[in-house]
């Protein structure tokens, strides 16, 4: 856990922006995290990172751009120094994953204390602001996570998820708020422009049932999106099913496609299948970029061994990570893989 006096850091650091610059992560937990800081404070300008797990500096004309005053990279896992270096105002870093040294910035992340401790950025941010508990609920659980506030949460939206369920992968897949999760999740789908309008759209949202319902034109807006998004999904879904046999490993890889499903496509798979290990690859530009889920083996350290000698990159959690391997080179990691799993 952070500590007190880490949280009430992170929260006079957002007090006291006046035109702050978020940079997160495309998935409901960095979403999410984004949200809870910009209605916290109603200042600034989101900027989402898709495709690479780090902010490089190709990410400098956008600070340049948007003059900020401070600079909040929320649910990132790799800052490269350059960055830091190159630019000229605070940078506050929250995160959950591996712990890295970086000077001249403000970093935050709970397993710099605890290399074991797992919990989402939503979850600090939530802890930071003790607002919009339905937004942190979706971020949370997103992640796969089951955060402390639950009771609450089910107390004050009882017909979203049954207080009884203590499985990430039941009120993903399962509930009301699951549905809320992937209304999120899609809504980040598509060309950084377009992502960019759903995600103002649910800056001005104010309770889950105006998404759920539909009822209003900030709603239809987001919901036409997720409906057609979801088209697509389930005949991919209905596809990945298919692969399923006897071995360890399910894997199911597709070609480039408009949308990149293949986070939500593994955490749904490794849901319905919890004895597997799931490897969702989508090939793009000379590259299969993976999402693997395991329930049981942590298969973030089967991943580092997996890709010695191979080009390519990969991390994340002991049991979600994503690899990025050359398409040529992919055949060999997967016997590398499955020769670890041994």
């Amino acid at each position: 856990m952070l500590k007190e006096k880490e949280i009430n850091q992170i929260k006079e650091e957002l007090q006291t922006a006046k035109r702050p610059l978020f940079i997160f992560d495309d998935d409901p937990d960095g979403l999410c995290s984004f949200l809870l800081c910009y209605r916290f404070i109603k200042e600034g300008k989101g900027v989402i990172k898709k495709s690479s797990p780090k902010v490089t500096t190709a990410f400098l004309r956008k600070v340049e751009e948007y003059n900020p005053d401070k600079v909040f990279i929320l649910d990132v896992p790799i800052v490269e120094q350059d960055f830091i270096d190159a630019v000229k105002v605070p940078i506050i870093w929250i995160d959950h994953h591996e712990p890295l040294d970086r000077y001249g910035i403000k970093y935050f992340n709970p397993r710099k204390h605890n290399q074991d401790v797992y919990y989402p950025v939503t979850k600090i941010c939530y802890d930071v602001v003790q607002q919009d508990l339905w937004l942190a609920m979706i971020g949370c659980v997103g992640d796969w996570h089951i955060p402390d506030f639950k009771d609450e949460f089910c107390k004050k939206y009882p017909n979203l998820m049954d207080c009884k369920i203590k499985d990430p992968g039941k009120a993903t897949y399962e509930t009301e708020l699951g549905k809320l999760i992937k209304i999120f999740s899609f809504a980040l789908k598509g060309k950084i422009s377009q992502v960019m309008r759903r995600v103002k759209v649910l800056t001005r949202i104010d309770n889950p049932y105006e998404l759920l319902e539909g009822k209003t034109a900030q709603a239809k807006f987001v919901l036409k999106h997720t409906d057609r998004i979801n088209e697509i999904y389930q005949k991919m879904l209905k596809e990945a099913k298919k692969k399923v046999g006897k071995g360890k490993i399910i894997l199911y890889r597709y070609k480039e496609e408009q949308w990149a499903l293949s986070r939500d496509l593994a955490g749904e798979m490794i849901h319905l299948h919890p004895d597997k290990i799931v490897i969702v690859g989508r090939e793009k530009s000379g590259e299969v970029k993976c999402s693997i889920r395991s329930r049981s083996i942590n298969i973030r350290s089967i991943i580092e061994k997996s890709l010695q000698g191979i080009e390519g990159y990969g991390g994340g959690h002991a049991y979600a990570c994503g690899a990025v391997v050359k398409v040529e080179d992919f055949e060999q990691f997967m016997k590398n893989f499955k020769n670890e799993l041994k």
